[in-house]
């Protein structure tokens, strides 16, 4: 049988699962600051679950613990210690354009 006619087979690759990133001894709480920390971004936004890798419960419990936290100060509400590079500008002329011909 030609390979272009043969039907589409799934690749029986195994996936190797990783480990959860909250272990089961760690206790999800507004004051475990070390816990919440993993789960913001450099701006202080929430990472999805897909990016955390946590389950539907997880989720909820790091996301209410997260704005508690912020609520009583413990974390920004926004990170603005991020500095941003100026690029050299190019002087400008203040004088009237002419065209050279």
């Amino acid at each position: 049988m030609d390979k272009s006619k043969q039907p589409f087979r799934k690749s029986k690759l195994s996936f190797s699962r990783r480990l959860p990133p909250i272990g089961s001894g760690d206790r999800i709480d507004y004051r475990n600051m070390s816990l919440i920390s993993r789960f913001i971004s450099e701006q202080g936004k929430i990472l999805s679950r897909r990016v955390n890798r946590l389950t539907l419960k997880q989720q909820r419990l790091i996301t209410i613990a997260i704005k508690q936290a912020r609520i009583l100060s413990l974390l920004p509400f926004l990170n603005n210690e991020k500095q941003f590079e100026r690029a050299e500008s190019i002087p400008r002329t203040t004088g009237p354009r002419t065209r050279n011909k």
